[in-house]
Order: structure tokens, then sequence, then C-alpha cells
């Protein structure tokens, strides 16, 4: 009897899939190929969800997870994805949005939470940020700089090790050619980029088809 299972991808806009008009982000290029595989009559039905919000850090995470969770809890299994950070290390008007011992603290909790309702739990790196935005107070009015995304991403990477759980390092991946792969903005990733961040993924989801 084949199984049902569910996938939740919890993050922000690149998460989403901002700035991509032509796949939609790695995410939904997962979901089109999970779904291609099921047509196919290979294996399992795994049904992803991109739970993407623009914007959002730890802090609103930790207020709908619990929520969201429990909306999308199939019985046969759940995956779960959570991949945060480029917001909250940002800086406005002079302040970090989650500083890092709080940022720790979301994750575990938010973890924790994930914890009830799957085994397969993942931790998504953030990415490097361009050069000609490194240090610099962007439009949004935000300062990030790739001083503290290595920072951030030590954090997850020793709280995955700490749960023993999955660390998925875009960061690596991307960032020698960074300046090809991110849009504009120096943030989001452009096509080529999410194109490679779901090549990265499939190899994790089949196991699950």
């Amino acid at each position: 009897m084949k199984k049902i299972v569910y996938g939740l991808f919890f993050g922000d806009s690149i998460t989403y899939g901002e700035y991509d008009g032509v796949f939609g982000g790695w995410v939904d290029i997962l979901k089109r190929y999970a779904l291609q595989r099921f047509h196919e009559g290979n294996g399992d039905e795994l049904i992803l969800f991109n739970l993407g919000i623009g914007g959002e850090t730890t802090e609103g995470l930790l207020k709908r997870m619990p929520t969201e969770l429990s909306a999308r809890n199939s019985a046969d299994g759940n995956l779960v994805f959570i991949s945060y950070g480029a917001n909250d290390l940002a800086i406005k008007e002079g302040v970090q949005i989650v500083n890092p011992e709080q940022f720790k603290y979301n994750i575990i909790t938010a973890i924790q939470n994930a914890q009830e309702f799957s085994k397969d739990i993942y931790l998504v790196s953030i990415l490097p940020i361009a050069k000609n935005i490194d240090g610099v107070v962007v439009s949004s009015g935000k300062l990030r700089s790739n001083e503290d995304v290595i920072v951030y991403n030590d954090i997850l990477k020793s709280v995955a090790a700490d749960h023993s759980l999955k660390y998925i390092d875009f960061h690596s991946a991307l960032l020698d050619d960074k300046e090809v792969l991110l849009s504009a903005d120096g943030v989001h990733p452009n096509e080529k980029g999410y194109g490679m961040m779901a090549e990265i993924a499939i190899p994790i989801i089949e196991k699950y088809l």
C-alpha cells in the first residue's frame, strides 16, 4: 500500500521563491519533481508544501509553526525543512533583528515543535550575499554582511549536530559563483541559483518517493 508523506518547507522569501519568474524557486521545482515521479507510478506520494513567507524571521516562525504543523500532518509521516537566518541576522536602525543567542534558542524551539510531528527534520543554511551589498544598508533599511552569515550558519551547523539533524549546505555550493547565481538585489538567488539549490535537494527527497 502506497504511503502519502508530507514535506513542509518553513522559511522566508528564499523558500517562497521570490525573484524567480521562471521556475518559482527551489521548493516549487521539488514539488513538480515529486508530482512527476508520482504520476510515473514510482513509489509513494510525496506532497510538498511551500510555507515560505517573505521577510519572516524565526520569531514569526514560532508563532505559526504549531498551527501549520497540525494542519498538515500525514499519518504516513512528515518531513520538515527549516530555512531561516537571512532576515534574523539583518541589522536595521543599528540593531540586529534577532541576535545570535535568540536565533539559536528559536531554532531549537522550532526543532522541538517539529519533533512532535516528524523524525525527518532538515536545517537549511543561509546563502552568501553579493559583494556590492555586503555591509551596505539597502533600500529596505536592512544591512547584511557575509561575516554574520558565517556566524549564523555556524549556529545552524552546531544545532544540527547537537540534535542529530541533517544540514543542507547551500552556502558552500553557491559561494564561489555567488555573483552569477544571485539576483540583482544580491540576496535572493536567480533562476540559476534556485536551480542549483533544487539539484542539491532532489537526492534528499528521492528516498521518500
